[in-house]
């Protein structure tokens, strides 16, 4: 299991930019691939984008175009660019191991995570 810490959250205003990081300590992180979630007042905690241990990416129709996925094995980190953002993208953001076709709801384990709020 993956062991994550979240961090780069804040407030911003709507077409602002966050850069959210992701340290990761425990399986051997530059052989999974690593992915981020968030969760909205009231929401279930959805898919944003995910970040093959190879470096290719895969995102959510809601955030494409905006965001961008990347990650740096030497560091076990992941980072997320914000850009554009809007105040529906405001959420609880989490990183966690990506697993295809398993449904965040499903998922054991999750980190604190990092607040983003997007004012109007």
């Amino acid at each position: 299991q993956v062991q994550v810490v979240e961090s780069g959250g804040g407030l911003v205003q709507a077409g602002g930019s966050l850069r959210l990081s992701c340290a990761a300590s425990g399986r051997t992180f530059s052989t999974v691939a690593m992915g981020w979630f968030r969760r909205a007042p009231g929401k279930e905690r959805e898919f944003v984008a995910a970040i093959n241990w190879n470096g290719a990416t895969y995102y959510a129709d809601s955030v494409k175009g905006r965001f961008t996925g990347a990650r740096d094995n030497a560091k076990n980190t992941v980072y997320l660019q914000m850009n554009s953002l809007k105040p529906e993208d405001t959420a609880v953001y989490y990183c966690n191991e990506y697993i295809h076709g398993v449904q965040p709801r499903f998922y054991d384990y999750w980190g604190q995570g990092t607040q983003v709020t997007v004012s109007s």
